[in-house]
């Protein structure tokens, strides 16, 4: 497994490459397979880079209908709601795409409602669908790119440090409670389900990220930096801003 660690001046600018990288990484998977399993993230810095692949000219050389969009967590809260990562990316990305990305290639997390009353059933039918998707045997599909934010705490995902939830094996989802950032009920792919990713990007900017950074590449626990943990198949990227790198 590769790991890269490549500096941008500044949040912008990270957002812009790392669109541009994402854009670059589809049209590559697309001269030799599809579908192509890209898995977004949420937060200020992953929703800046889904609004630069919308806004990117270079957008409309992929075929999207060969592109299938996950999540790596999701607020559990109800359809619509403003704070969930899907409303975001629809707003950022999914709906400048229009028809380009056939409806049935967008998988968010179900949201809270009668019929999913608790993260349980919604990580339980995700767990469902994911596997619908992958290859016999496999919980998940293959991803491509999975794209993860990190909080300054080291969190990725919704796995906090020190919190159960890091430590739960043998499935690809996993139902978060008592998050310490709000809201406390969330859903999230586990470690394995992460694992099986060809190429994990950690996207982090801001000074307030440093430690944590600095932390995950030395080395840490997965208790003590969630980040640490996270690595791909085939490649790790870590994509930051010159402030999140200042301890590297």
């Amino acid at each position: 497994m590769t790991r890269d660690v490549v500096v941008h001046p500044d949040p912008a600018v990270l957002a812009e490459a790392t669109a541009a990288r994402l854009l670059t990484a589809l049209l590559d998977v697309q001269s030799h397979r599809s579908p192509v399993h890209v898995v977004l993230t949420g937060g200020t810095v992953g929703i800046k880079v889904l609004a630069a692949v919308a806004a990117s000219p270079v957008r409309d050389a992929v075929d999207w209908s060969g592109v299938h969009l996950w999540w790596g967590d999701e607020r559990f809260l109800p359809d619509g709601d403003g704070d969930r990562n899907e409303t975001q990316a629809r707003d950022a990305l999914i709906s400048a795409l229009g028809d380009a990305l056939p409806a049935q290639n967008v998988h968010p997390m179900a949201a809270q409602s009668d019929e999913v009353p608790t993260p349980e059933a919604s990580a339980s039918a995700y767990a469902r669908t994911l596997a619908e998707h992958a290859a016999p045997g496999t919980q998940v599909p293959a991803f491509d790119v999975l794209l993860l934010g990190m909080g300054p705490d080291g969190h990725i995902a919704s796995l906090f440090p020190d919190h159960e939830a890091l430590h739960v094996t043998g499935v690809a989802t996993v139902a978060v409670h008592g998050s310490p950032k709000p809201p406390p009920l969330r859903v999230s792919l586990t470690y394995e389900a992460i694992h099986a990713a060809r190429e994990v990007w950690v996207v982090a900017a801001g000074a307030e990220k440093a430690d944590a950074v600095a932390s995950a590449l030395r080395g840490a626990t997965v208790a003590q930096t969630p980040a640490a943990g996270a690595t791909g198949r085939d490649r790790t990227r870590w994509l930051l801003d010159a402030a999140a790198a200042a301890h590297v």
